[in-house]
């Protein structure tokens, strides 16, 4: 009698390890946490453009903090924590509780904002150019690449206040936009429609971009960004949104 007590005790332990592996799996998927990754190049790649205080501040900081933050926000949402990043940009509009809609419109833009950001760029000893296809587009809609460069610019200087500027595809076309704060093209029920589209390129224009090496000289700081810009990566953006 005895043994059989302790096979059907051995039978219901290792049921209990299944469940409970099970179990923990579920949870595992539910408590993903978005990730702060490291920066794609060295933080000092980027100089005398972008310097490395500059990167390491924004990066290790700012960036990290919209990450922390987001995850925190989401904590209580496991129906939309282990969401994509831009779908959850993407249904931002659709979410009932009025904190957690700012917040992932705050910090959850922030984190896609920088992460497309990052990726924009490449070292200044790295210099790539507007693929074929990209270059005609661009100077079907701006009639020039520096044309194009000139109104990219001036959406850039002319965003009052703190945000970015976009250079999205939208409908098949090139068009340049600029949003406030963190707000990004992906924003669907939050963004005027004229302002949605596909992100190919991005420039942060908040002081915390610039502000220790160029300080209240934000076009010196954009003049200076096109030396670093990633073409590369935007060929391709463009390529597969085309």
């Amino acid at each position: 009698m005895k043994s059989m007590q302790r096979r059907e005790f051995v039978k219901w332990a290792a049921m209990s390890s299944v469940a409970t592996c099970v179990m923990g799996q579920a949870q595992e998927q539910v408590s993903v946490k978005h990730q702060h990754k490291p920066l794609p190049y060295p933080a000092d790649s980027l100089a005398p453009y972008i310097d490395t205080a500059t990167m390491n501040i924004h990066h290790g900081k700012h960036h990290a903090a919209y990450v922390t933050k987001l995850n925190e926000a989401l904590a209580n949402a496991p129906d939309i924590a282990t969401l994509p990043l831009d779908q959850l940009i993407g249904r931002i509009s659709t979410i009932a509780n009025t904190d957690l809609q700012s917040a992932i419109r705050n910090q959850g833009g922030g984190h896609w904002n920088h992460e497309f950001f990052w990726n924009s760029m490449s070292p200044a000893d790295k210099k790539s150019t507007p693929s074929e296809a990209l270059d005609k587009a661009i100077q079907e809609s701006f009639g020039s690449f520096e044309a194009f460069k000139t109104q990219f610019a001036d959406a850039a200087l002319k965003r009052f206040g703190s945000g970015w500027a976009w250079l999205i595809l939208q409908n098949g076309k090139l068009k340049i936009t600029a949003t406030a704060n963190q707000d990004n093209p992906l924003m669907k029920g939050i963004l005027n429609e004229k302002e949605l589209g596909k992100p190919l390129l991005g420039i942060d224009v908040w002081e915390h971009a610039y502000y220790l090496n160029y300080q209240n000289r934000r076009a010196d700081y954009i003049a200076a960004w096109w030396n670093v810009v990633n073409w590369d990566v935007v060929n391709q953006r463009f390529s597969q949104g085309s």
